[in-house]
């Protein structure tokens, strides 16, 4: 299993595929961890080099409370890729996951294909956003991080053993105190149009249209911060379209990949 040190965490992840193909890399959410991404990793394996981790303090890897810090999150991405020997790879973030992958793409564009953003804000804090976070902070840590947040309000009814499924991988955060969510709105980590004037990378933000967490209305604003941005909401999901449409996330995911990123590169 390879770990990779950096900032004083010991960080998990998993490569698949084709060694030679393009690297493609995903980052998980608060209630995800490298398991997340089950529904993803045998379909895009077959073409592309696909890598996933565990955040720091999520899943196996390690690190102490105090050193769960999110400014570190582009830092550990790049540390694998570094020891993996990849120069360049499109990416994509899930919730949480979105702190590692835009802070990453703006302080090494060049290493960047293209980018995806689900669910996430990715660090940009409009009003709206502000709001939105700070609620989530709050149940966060009055509940856990729990799937009937994180899932269309109808989808454990739906699909009641992909909601239990859900609640299992995050049972295996036992390392992680959801208080700690909130050093994600540290206001150090906070972007804003300003930090985007040079910004080229191709991006995709994908949203849920029953999102309750991130609403597509929010998320269409930010959006509209990040330069060229291309916004499309998947239907019939909530906060985690990756787990509850997987055949629409990875659609979506495929066409934007051929067009910026395609495996025969």
């Amino acid at each position: 299993m390879p770990f990779v040190e950096h900032a004083d965490a010991r960080i998990y992840y998993e490569v698949w595929g084709p060694s030679d193909a393009p690297a493609l890399v995903f980052a998980h959410g608060a209630g995800g961890n490298t398991l997340s991404w089950w529904q993803q990793i045998p379909h895009f394996s077959k073409r592309y080099r696909v890598l996933a981790f565990d955040h720091r303090l999520f899943g196996r890897s390690r690190c102490t409370t105090g050193n769960f810090l999110p400014q570190h999150f582009p830092a550990d991405l790049a540390a694998i890729l570094d020891v993996e020997k990849i120069d360049k790879a499109a990416l994509v973030g899930q919730s949480m996951g979105g702190w590692s992958v835009l802070p990453a793409t703006l302080r090494q564009a060049e290493r960047v294909s293209c980018l995806v953003l689900a669910g996430t804000p990715a660090g940009v804090f409009t009003d709206a956003v502000a709001a939105n976070a700070m609620r989530i902070f709050a149940l966060s840590e009055q509940s856990g991080i729990r799937s009937n947040e994180a899932l269309a309000a109808d989808f454990p009814a739906r699909e009641p053993e992909a909601a239990h499924l859900y609640d299992c991988i995050n049972a295996l955060n036992e390392n992680f105190d959801p208080q700690l969510l909130a050093r994600l709105g540290d206001p150090e980590l906070r972007l804003s149009a300003s930090d985007f004037s040079a910004y080229r990378t191709p991006t995709l933000m994908l949203v849920g249209d029953r999102d309750a967490l991130f609403p597509p209305e929010v998320l269409r604003e930010v959006a509209s911060i990040i330069p060229g941005t291309r916004f499309r909401e998947i239907p019939g999901a909530g906060h985690s379209t990756y787990f509850e449409t997987p055949q629409a996330f990875n659609t979506a995911v495929d066409e934007f990949l051929a067009e910026h990123w395609p495996a025969e590169h």
